[in-house]
């Protein structure tokens, strides 16, 4: 059980300590001190590697996640009987996952091939998904960190 714990939060340090390195500190040190084209290219190259530890963090996350709520539940068949704190934090994580899965495979790659191509050719409609990109990313940190401020009133309770 330690084990399993461990992994779990093991995984989620990983993804939230990933996402709050590219916000805290990559994204503002990028725009101030590297030239566009530069910063473009070696974001998207971080951003991609990243990508891979997040996902295997998602699925550490899942899996070490259902293997500790059967030992505290005892069946994933009766989720009348769970705390409104735990299915909350289900809940928020379901959430995070499809918008983690909407920005690494549809809007992240979209907009960084919108940033390849010049800005006057764009839409109205692609300058504001260049816009609304960081801010998708940003809503995922805060849920993330939510959702474990959540998991630490799971188990206190």
């Amino acid at each position: 059980m330690i084990l399993l714990v461990w992994l779990h939060l093991l995984a989620e340090v990983a993804w939230i300590g990933g996402m709050l390195f590219l916000s805290l500190v990559l994204v503002p040190v990028f725009k101030r001190e590297s030239p566009a084209g530069e910063r473009r290219a070696l974001f998207q190259t971080l951003a991609l590697r990243f990508r891979m530890v997040a996902w295997a963090s998602i699925l550490t996350l899942v899996a070490t996640g259902s293997m500790l709520l059967t030992s505290r539940m005892g069946s994933l068949a009766e989720p009348a009987g769970w705390p409104f704190v735990l299915k909350l934090k289900l809940a928020l994580v379901a959430i995070l996952i499809g918008l983690t899965a909407a920005h690494d495979f549809w809007l992240g790659p979209w907009v960084g091939q919108l940033m390849r191509g010049s800005s006057a050719d764009r839409s109205a409609t692609e300058h504001m998904l260049i816009r609304l990109s960081p801010w998708v990313a940003r809503l995922g940190l805060i849920l993330a960190l939510v959702i474990l401020l959540l998991a630490v009133a799971v188990v206190r309770t």
